[in-house]
């Protein structure tokens, strides 16, 4: 019984090791290539309805012409994501379904 036990451990150990990992966390780089400032950064796992909270947090602002490091590590196994940015004049861009574990990074444009 102890080598069965201790053999469905073993075979558990490798189910598990043939997953990806769970809630990583991702970086990546938000280069605001636009004429105006970023004032707002929201993300959602494609699958959810709400938005979560502002990336940019206490930065604020990403000027025009700058860039930043976006970090998501909201405890979801999601790779794929919709974006919504909220520029200076209030405008909105919503960038649906975008594949966060390959991405390097992300440019925004006029």
């Amino acid at each position: 019984m102890k080598r069965t036990f201790l053999g469905g451990l073993a075979a558990l150990a490798l189910v598990a090791g043939s997953f990806p990992a769970l809630a990583e966390t991702v970086e990546f780089t938000v280069i605001n290539d636009s004429s105006r400032a970023l004032h707002y950064f929201y993300t959602t796992p494609a699958n959810e309805d709400s938005w979560g909270d502002d990336l940019l947090g206490d930065e604020g602002t990403l000027e025009a012409g700058y860039q930043a490091t976006a970090t998501i590590g909201d405890g979801s196994d999601q790779c794929v994501y919709d974006f919504k940015f909220v520029m200076e004049d209030g405008s909105e861009l919503v960038e649906p379904a975008v594949d966060i574990c390959t991405l390097d990074s992300y440019t925004i444009t006029d």
